[in-house]
């Protein structure tokens, strides 16, 4: 019988991390960090949540406000905390599919995020035996774990988060660090761990391309 995610409930925050959890991220070699937003359609879609959780499952919602992503304000002094956070070169990001989270806090936050670690690129290298890479499917098979999808598509944008909205945010980031783990163990076991890490330092020039409109650069 596969197991529930971690209940673990989040510290919710609006707007920008606070100084102490700043403080306390900072001190971690790594972090699991996702994203909600309005849609898929990056530049279109308005982003509303960053979910964040370290490895002592210190967990925090950012709140995103509408009016915080104003045109007249630059991306980069929306979230100067958080910023700074997601640029430590001493803190690896891990996400999955960080093509898309990086596009959306670049376009909206301003923040170039790096050092960072992408779940889904690593499933697809390492394993090779299945198409299934979504984060529920790499979850169930390498830590027996079953987390519930039916709030994915969700109104983010509402400032009161529904119970069932906060579970679901937070699940994924409970959870991507030790999946981080048991992927790059098989990555160093296939001997892909250095294209792994390539593949990795890609995605924010991929995600960048994403947001500029281009397709299928590399075809021919």
């Amino acid at each position: 019988m596969p197991q529930r995610p971690p209940d673990v409930s989040p510290e919710i925050v609006q707007g920008d991390l606070s100084e102490e959890l700043l403080a306390a991220y900072l001190k971690g070699p790594d972090l699991a960090v996702d994203t909600e937003t309005m849609g898929l359609r990056t530049v279109r879609d308005r982003l509303c949540l960053v979910q964040l959780c370290n490895r002592d499952m210190r967990a925090a919602i950012v709140q995103i406000p509408a009016e915080n992503l104003s045109s007249s304000r630059p991306a980069a002094g929306r979230a100067p905390r958080l910023k700074r956070l997601l640029e430590d070169p001493g803190v690896l990001k891990a996400f999955h599919f960080a093509r898309f989270d990086v596009a959306a806090l670049r376009h909206w936050l301003g923040i170039d995020v790096a050092p960072l670690y992408c779940t889904r690129t690593a499933s697809k290298l390492a394993r090779t035996y299945t198409d299934r890479h979504g984060l529920k499917d790499n979850l169930l098979e390498l830590l027996d774990v079953e987390v519930d999808k039916a709030a994915q598509q969700s109104d983010w944008s509402s400032l009161e988060l529904t119970p069932k909205q906060i579970r679901y945010a937070i699940s994924d980031v409970t959870l991507l660090l030790p999946l981080m783990d048991r992927l790059q163990a098989m990555l160093e076991r296939t001997g892909r761990s250095d294209l792994a890490r390539d593949c990795a330092r890609a995605i924010p020039t991929i995600a960048q391309l994403d947001l500029l409109g281009f397709e299928d650069l590399f075809e021919h």
